[in-house]
């Protein structure tokens, strides 16, 4: 009986240590620096690492998704377009009006027209059509020695009873104002219905049409 059992316990320590044996050869340890214990613990430890592993790369495959979309929007929004009179850009209705404008006191200043008369809701090319007509393309000598663009009267005079401007600009500005306040506010926003109040002469609507219509063509 007593050699029966010796053989049992024989056998339990050998298919016990073939199990260890197995244990440490699929984790790569030496039975010299581990126990049963050690095995379940470093095979644990071993499978959290490859989940952390796996968890970090598809953060990174995200956060590279992620940035790759923002920059997609963000190269769209560049190349987007923005129109601000007559299917242009502020840019190309500023050369557009600057065509026109001559080589004299208004030279270059097409874009101070374009956007001073957009932020008062002017329209840019009756604006610059009156200059041209009022100063022969900013030639005449109310444009040169009193700024005025526009032909407008008024105080601090200047040549008469025409009003005086420090700067070209300043007179840009005030031919566009003076335009938003005595016209566009009070409903008068085309050639025909500014004409009649803005101009004694009959044809003067028609001659700023064609001015219009030159430099919508340009």
């Amino acid at each position: 009986m007593n050699k029966l059992n010796n053989i049992a316990k024989g056998i339990s320590t050998v298919g016990l240590s073939l199990i260890l044996v197995a244990m440490v050869m699929l984790n790569g340890y030496s039975l010299s620096d581990m126990n049963i214990s050690d095995s379940v613990a470093i095979t644990s430890d071993k499978e959290i690492k490859e989940s952390n592993n796996s968890n970090i790369t598809n953060t990174n495959i995200m956060n590279m998704s992620l940035s790759t979309e923002s920059n997609r929007e963000i190269a769209e929004a560049v190349s987007l377009r923005l129109e601000v009179y007559d299917g242009l850009t502020i840019e190309e209705l500023s050369a557009k009006l600057d065509r026109s404008l001559g080589n004299a006191a208004l030279s270059r200043k097409g874009y101070l027209i374009a956007s001073y008369c957009l932020s008062k809701g002017v329209d840019p090319y009756i604006a610059t059509a009156i200059m041209i007509h009022e100063t022969g393309r900013g030639t005449s000598r109310m444009a040169r020695e009193c700024h005025n663009v526009a032909g407008q009267k008024g105080a601090p005079s200047c040549m008469g009873s025409y009003k005086g401007y420090p700067s070209i600009d300043d007179g840009i500005r005030g031919a566009i104002d003076n335009l938003y306040n005595n016209y566009y506010a009070r409903g008068l926003n085309t050639v025909e219905k500014i004409g009649p109040r803005y101009a004694e002469s009959s044809t003067w609507f028609s001659m700023i049409n064609g001015y219009i219509n030159s430099i919508r063509n340009k």
